[in-house]
C-alpha cells in the first residue's frame, strides 16, 4: 500500500476543506455529547442500572466513531511542505495524503470498522433489552446486561480483525485522507466476506430492532402510548447506515469506479452524523440522563437541590 496518494480527479480544494470541516464538527459534537452521556453514568448513581449499561455501551462506540472522524477530518485538513516537512491547517490539495502510513491507515480502518460494528449491534441490545424491560415480568439483570456488553465488542472486534487477517481489506476512502474497508476490488474475497459480515451485523441487528420496537408499541399499545420512541431507533439505523450498506453491495455486484468519488464520500459523511443522533435519541431524550447529565455540569447545584 503507498504511503501516500493524490487526490482522485474531481475533488477541488474547497470541496476537500468542507469534507474536513464537516467531519470536525461530526466529530467534536459526537464526542462532547456521548463523553457527557458516559461521565454521567460514571458519577450518577441512578444511572447505574443493567439498561443503562446498554446505553453505555452505545456511547462508547460512538466516541470510537467520533474519534475516527476526528483523525480524518485532521488528516484533511492538514498540509505538508514537501520542501521543509513541516505540517500545518492551512488546506493545500496537491500535499494533502495519509500522513500516518499502511500501519496507522489499518489500524485506523479497524478502529473505525469495530466501533462501527459496536454501535449497531449496541443499538440492537438497548432495543431488545426494552423490549424486556417493558414486555416482560422479569427486570434486565446485570449479569445478562454484561453478556450483551462483552458479547457486542468481542463480536465486533473479531469481525473488525477479519481484514487485517485476509478475509477483506482496509485501504483508504476516494479521499485519500482515511481509511476504511476496501470495496474497490470486485473479488470473490471481498463480496464473500461482505455479505456474511452485512447479514451478522447489520441485517440482523436492524431485524432484533425492528422486531424488539414493534412487540414494545403493540404490547404497550394496548394499555396506553409507549414510553420510549418505538419508530426512532431503527429510523436511524437505516438513515445513519442504509447509504453506507447500499454503497457496498453496489459495489459487491457493479462498477463502483461508475459512482464519482465525491458521491462515494456522502455514506461516510451521513454515517458519521450517527454518534450525535444516538445520543440525543438514547441519552438527551432520558429525563433520568439529563438529570445526570445536569449534575455533571452543575455538581453545587445539584448538591443544593439534593440537600433541600
Amino acid at each position: 500500500m503507498a504511503e501516500s496518494r493524490s487526490l482522485p480527479a474531481g475533488f477541488g480544494e474547497l470541496e476537500v476543506l468542507a469534507v474536513g470541516t464537516v467531519l470536525m464538527v461530526e466529530a467534536l459534537s459526537g464526542l462532547s455529547l456521548n463523553s457527557l452521556t458516559i461521565l454521567s453514568f460514571c458519577k450518577n448513581l441512578e444511572l447505574r442500572t443493567p439498561t443503562h449499561l446498554l446505553v453505555v455501551s452505545l456511547a462508547l462506540a460512538d466516541s470510537g466513531i467520533s474519534l475516527n472522524a476526528l483523525i480524518s477530518a485532521t488528516s484533511s485538513l492538514l498540509r505538508r511542505d514537501r520542501n521543509r516537512g513541516e505540517v500545518s491547517l492551512v488546506p493545500s490539495v496537491s500535499h494533502r495524503h495519509w500522513p500516518y502510513g499502511s500501519d496507522g491507515c489499518q489500524a485506523h480502518g479497524f478502529q473505525g470498522f469495530a466501533t462501527a460494528l459496536a454501535s449497531i449491534c449496541s443499538s440492537a441490545a438497548i432495543a431488545w433489552g426494552r423490549y424486556h424491560h417493558y414486555c416482560t415480568s422479569s427486570r434486565l439483570a446485570w449479569n445478562t446486561a454484561v453478556s450483551l456488553v462483552l458479547f457486542v465488542w468481542l463480536s465486533s472486534a473479531f469481525w473488525a480483525a477479519l481484514p487485517l487477517l485476509g478475509w477483506g481489506h482496509y485501504d483508504y476512502e476516494p479521499l485519500g485522507t482515511c481509511c476504511t474497508l476496501d470495496y474497490s476490488r470486485r473479488d470473490r474475497n471481498f463480496t464473500s466476506f461482505l455479505f456474511t459480515m452485512a447479514f451478522f451485523n447489520f441485517v440482523l441487528p436492524l431485524f432484533i430492532t425492528l422486531t424488539s420496537y414493534r412487540l414494545m408499541e403493540q404490547k404497550l399499545g394496548k394499555t396506553g402510548h409507549p414510553q420510549v420512541n418505538t419508530t426512532l431507533p431503527a429510523r436511524t439505523l437505516m438513515l445513519c447506515w442504509g447509504p453506507y450498506a447500499l454503497l457496498y453491495l453496489y459495489a459487491a455486484v457493479m462498477d463502483v469506479t461508475s459512482i464519482s468519488p465525491k458521491l462515494q464520500m456522502v455514506p461516510a459523511l451521513i454515517a458519521k452524523m450517527a454518534p450525535t443522533i444516538n445520543a440525543v435519541n438514547y441519552a438527551l431524550g432520558s429525563e433520568m440522563v439529563q438529570r445526570g447529565i445536569w449534575q455533571c455540569l452543575s455538581p453545587q447545584r445539584s448538591e443544593r437541590d439534593h440537600a433541600q
